[in-house]
């Protein structure tokens, strides 16, 4: 059994695992999904790695899985797990020193659309979901926005990339520019799901990572 210890993105809490952490358990596997203090205006990179570690309970079989801005933690709380791999999806992937913010322009980023939100990240999502998912946006700390990255990169052997297919607010190219140009992917995963695929996508996103852990 492999627990997957799965981190939200900017904005989000645990709960936009919810049903991704449901499929993973009916495919019989274990799965966390920890409210990370990206919203504390004191927390640091090191404590949302403390957090993520923390959720994991002492499991040996650990797969994390970093969905968007929650790439920049996925390294961190996998070398505290020694976890065997690292899956970003539409993950923003760090570079050491780089904070969040300087992401965006190191990157070339250039937004698909400006329509809002609804439109931007949850085009796909059904449409009382994605208004329960904005009920529930929580603040991101601007001293996570600023902070350089402290980590040493993750192994690329030990990294996979998933793209979103239909991404609105990452585009398709650029993930997989990202994925070639920082991680050496340049075969990543695709699903046909916006930025959002947790909730758009969960039971095709739960068998692909259990299919990435398996090999």
């Amino acid at each position: 059994m492999t627990t997957f210890v799965l981190l939200h993105g900017s904005g989000d809490s645990g709960w936009a695992w919810h049903l991704v952490q449901r499929e993973l358990q009916d495919l019989g596997h274990d799965a966390v999904a920890p409210d990370l203090p990206t919203d504390r205006a004191d927390a640091t990179w090191a404590d949302v790695a403390t957090a993520a570690a923390h959720a994991a309970g002492g499991a040996e079989d650990v797969v994390v899985v970093g969905h968007s801005a929650g790439g920049f933690a996925a390294p961190l709380a996998a070398g505290r797990l020694d976890a065997r791999l690292v899956v970003h999806l539409a993950g923003l992937v760090p570079q050491p020193g780089e904070s969040a913010a300087d992401w965006f322009d190191h990157v070339g980023w250039t937004a698909v659309t400006d329509d809002g939100p609804a439109a931007t990240y949850y085009h796909d999502v059904d449409p009382a979901l994605a208004a329960e998912a904005m009920a529930r946006e929580r603040p991101t700390s601007e001293r996570l926005g600023t902070e350089p990255w402290p980590g040493p990169p993750w192994p690329p052997e030990r990294t996979r990339y998933v793209v979103t297919a239909h991404d609105r607010f990452l585009a398709p190219n650029l993930q997989r520019r990202v994925a070639a140009d920082r991680l050496g992917i340049t075969d990543p995963d695709e699903l046909p799901a916006g930025h959002c695929a947790p909730l758009s996508r969960p039971a095709a996103l739960a068998a692909l990572l259990v299919g990435l852990a398996a090999a």
